[in-house]
């Protein structure tokens, strides 16, 4: 079981992608949990449960758009949605924390 943490839209060098722009932070967000699923073994079909910390409750659509090149969604994971008056940083719009369950290798 991996259990990360909440990621935001940072790259691997540490710099905020999509400054203002949820669809492109979206988007971040999904690449790195994506990107350390992998690295673990797995693959996004493997998460089964997204918390998500979203400071604007009104841009679900755009968030559940970009989900949904990552997820399965005949078979989505269990979600959260929580709206949050600020994050960490002000020019963080969303978090997000991620469970996946990858089988052991034999």
């Amino acid at each position: 079981m991996i259990i990360l943490s909440g990621q935001v839209a940072l790259n691997e060098s540490g710099d905020l992608i999509g400054k203002g722009d949820i669809v492109k932070q979206t988007e971040q967000v999904f690449a790195n949990i994506k990107r350390i699923i992998e690295d673990a073994g797995g693959n996004m079909n493997n998460v089964v449960k997204l918390t998500y910390y979203l400071k604007d409750v009104s841009k679900i659509q755009q968030v559940r758009d970009v989900r949904d090149k990552y997820i399965n969604t005949k078979t989505p994971p269990a979600s959260t949605l929580v709206e949050v008056s600020n994050l960490f940083r002000d020019d963080i719009l969303i978090e997000i924390e991620a469970t996946a369950v990858i089988a052991k290798k034999k």
